[in-house]
């Protein structure tokens, strides 16, 4: 059994993450830590977890009793732990945050080399990593819309990129656009052409495509539901719709979780699985391609989940076979 502890365990990526290794087949939970918790119940906090485990948060850290810690804290949090507290080399980190993403920053602390979790471009270098920085949310359905694209070398001119998003991607802690009677029947957008996301999109696109001189016009938006993201991308292209169609069902045919569909996308299909769903349309010279995942889920958790599968070496579906919300 792959022995887990996991930090910040109180927050909504915590809580899905104990209910995935609940139910992981060769995983256990050694510690859930939330210093706030400590010595609560998890299905207190948790409570969708009522009569599935009696498992008590700690503030307790016992590095030495694990093979992989799981990082699920708000973003910069995660180096500055590292910076203060020593974990052994004989434990692996996944770090769910966006601190360790970007290959181009200065990361190298106390020699942890961290290598970007999209397992559908790097799963070989997972399956030899130590150290994995999970995708963010919206990075991963944009991503998987775009990368055969790339691959195709189709992004020559600005891509137009629309997502939105459940407001659960906002975290368990109570905000202004997360409250039920400001969220509910409305939608608003925020941070477009700057979220923090565009970063690793555009080094991923890089990395297949060898360059990306086009912007990466994205503009997220809030949804009135808790889960899911739904996104569209628009790239103009004279390649003809069938060698498109073709390339991308190529290009994730060894795929574990992400998966091209002749059909178009609704959300529902996603929800409450680790799957991504990706479909192409040709309207003239516009490439409309959709994509579609659950946040918490192939978009945080489940993707870390599948990491961990990858880096010790076992079936990468393991833990992941879940049934989408359809009804």
């Amino acid at each position: 059994m792959i022995k887990v502890g996991i930090l910040g365990a109180a927050g909504y990526t915590g809580g899905e993450l104990i209910r995935v290794l609940l139910n992981h087949p060769e995983a256990e939970i050694v510690f859930a830590n939330s210093e706030s918790n400590a010595g609560n119940l998890v299905s207190d906090v948790h409570e969708g977890l009522v009569g599935d485990t009696d498992l008590r948060f700690t503030d307790q850290m016992p590095f030495g009793d694990v093979d992989v810690v799981f990082f699920c804290f708000g973003h910069g949090k995660s180096r500055q732990f590292l910076q203060e507290h020593d974990i052994p080399d004989s434990v692996s980190i996944i770090d769910l945050a966006q601190d360790f993403r970007i290959k181009d920053e200065k990361i190298n602390i106390k020699n942890f080399d961290f290598v970007y979790g999209l397992p559908e471009i790097n799963r070989e270098e997972i399956q030899k990593a130590r150290r994995v920085a999970n995708p963010g949310c919206f990075a991963t359905a944009i991503q998987l819309a775009l990368l055969p694209a790339a691959n195709l070398n189709l992004l020559k001119e600005d891509v137009s990129v629309n997502a939105i998003t459940g407001s659960t991607g906002a975290g368990q802690r109570p905000g202004a656009t997360t409250h039920f009677s400001w969220r509910t029947d409305n939608l608003s957008i925020y941070k477009p052409f700057q979220h923090q996301h565009i970063a690793e999109i555009r080094q991923s696109l890089k990395q297949i495509q060898g360059y990306l001189d086009a912007d990466i016009d994205f503009i997220p938006y809030r949804g009135n539901f808790a889960r899911g993201i739904f996104c569209t991308a628009v790239v103009r292209t004279p390649a003809p719709i069938d060698d498109i169609v073709e390339a991308y069902k190529d290009f994730y045919a060894e795929a574990a979780f992400t998966h091209y569909t002749d059909n178009p996308i609704d959300l529902k299909q996603v929800v409450n699985t680790n799957k991504a769903l990706v479909h192409c349309e040709k309207y003239g010279n516009k490439l409309l391609i959709t994509s579609a995942i659950d946040n918490l889920l192939k978009g945080a958790v489940g993707q870390a989940v599948q990491n961990m599968n990858l880096m010790f070496g076992i079936d990468e579906r393991a833990g992941l076979r879940l049934k989408a919300n359809a009804f």
